[in-house]
């Protein structure tokens, strides 16, 4: 059986152009925002792509979608290329981006199902029966007859997940689908996605490491462009299972060269929040190493330790190792 997506040596390069008055070009630069993405996801599974911002990920979702052209390469869709039969792509994906203002916002929730479900070709009947039964699934049927401006930005997101799923589409192009969310939509999104659409094949895009690990049977790890490293989140884990991780967050200002000249630290990255420094120091033996990280730190003027704890590799491990940065950066 041949795979629901198959993408095949994927490239997407832009050139951007620096502007001065917005009118006078001053420089040109060539950006690579796919380099030969070759992936095959299976029938009926969840194939995350995970990756911090810019690393390509919407990119390839709005290639797979038909919105925007390769450079090189193409892609099939239920066995449809998406450039010689765009059409027979756009009936088979639903898309659902990270963008609540794709939907009309001085219509209401139930106007606008039953607005695109009409351009999906379902008849009105159909269509508001296919909106109410979606609304009802979202826990929104009470507020089916509010304009979309009046509901907040989870309940609007809400709705544009409904929108991809309004026709039954098999394959689902997700694209952060729970991006700035609040902890309980998001919730209520991802048991959805795990519990009612298990029977559909779904590409993920996500920078959340534990979205990823709770949805995907596969993962793909993206940065500037290319596939690095491709796996369940166990066997990809497993691939830094030697290693350790030491989580610190400290007030001051750290020397992390310093740190990164330890004997035996491999990487040490730093996150700025306010007056808060996150370090994250990659070891072998991270609890040998803990007390020469907390002593040098202790003698750092004006450090103060506030929280230190070693973990078990994650996902982010796993990328930091392969790319040198975090995905959350």
């Amino acid at each position: 059986m041949r795979a629901a997506v198959e993408i095949d040596r994927l490239t997407k390069t832009f050139v951007s152009t620096r502007r001065r008055a917005l009118v006078v070009p001053v420089s040109k630069k060539t950006v690579h925002a796919l380099k030969e993405v070759t992936l095959d996801i299976p029938r009926g599974t969840v194939h995350g792509l995970l990756g911090p911002n810019g690393a390509g990920k919407t990119t390839l979702v709005k290639c797979l979608a038909t919105l925007v052209l390769p450079t090189s390469g193409t892609a099939r869709v239920m066995g449809y290329d998406i450039l010689r039969q765009p059409d027979h792509v756009r009936a088979t994906i639903g898309v659902c981006q990270g963008n609540e203002r794709s939907i009309y916002w001085k219509l209401t929730a139930r106007e606008n199902l039953v607005f695109f479900g009409r351009l999906y070709r379902l008849t009105g009947s159909e269509a508001k029966e296919r909106a109410d039964e979606l609304l009802g699934q979202m826990g929104l049927l009470d507020r089916a007859d509010d304009k979309v401006e009046d509901l907040s930005h989870g309940m609007r997101m809400k709705i544009v997940f409904a929108r991809a799923l309004l026709h039954g589409p098999p394959v689902l192009l997700l694209d952060e689908p729970t991006q700035g969310l609040d902890p309980t939509f998001a919730t209520d999104l991802r048991r959805y996605i795990r519990d009612r659409l298990s029977d559909r094949t779904i590409l993920l895009t996500t920078h959340y490491m534990h979205e990823a690990d709770m949805l995907c049977d596969r993962i793909a790890l993206i940065n500037e462009g290319e596939i690095k490293s491709l796996g369940t989140p166990h066997e990809l884990k497993e691939r830094v299972r030697d290693y350790d991780s030491l989580h610190v967050s400290v007030r001051g200002e750290p020397d992390v060269a310093r740190l990164r000249g330890i004997d035996g630290v491999i990487n040490c990255t730093e996150r700025r929040r306010d007056t808060h420094v996150e370090l994250v120091l990659t070891a072998h033996d991270g609890y040998e190493l803990a007390h020469r990280v907390l002593d040098l730190l202790h003698d750092m003027p004006g450090v103060k330790v506030e929280n230190f704890e070693v973990r078990e590799p994650t996902l982010d491990d796993v990328f930091l190792q392969l790319t040198g940065r975090r995905i959350e950066d």
